[in-house]
């Protein structure tokens, strides 16, 4: 949805079709456990 919504702008900050990318990092996680943020990443690592 935000990808459509400013295409024209991602569009020449970022060459591939995605808007996120594998290099971000959590910085604010509310409350949850550490344990559950590891086996998110996990999963994340899995799926590349």
């Amino acid at each position: 949805m935000i990808r459509k919504e400013f295409s024209e702008h991602l569009g020449s900050v970022y060459r591939k079709p995605v808007f996120w990318s594998c290099s971000y990092c959590i910085i604010s996680y509310g409350r949850a456990p550490i344990s559950l943020l590891n086996q998110y990443i996990q999963q994340q690592a899995e799926i590349d």
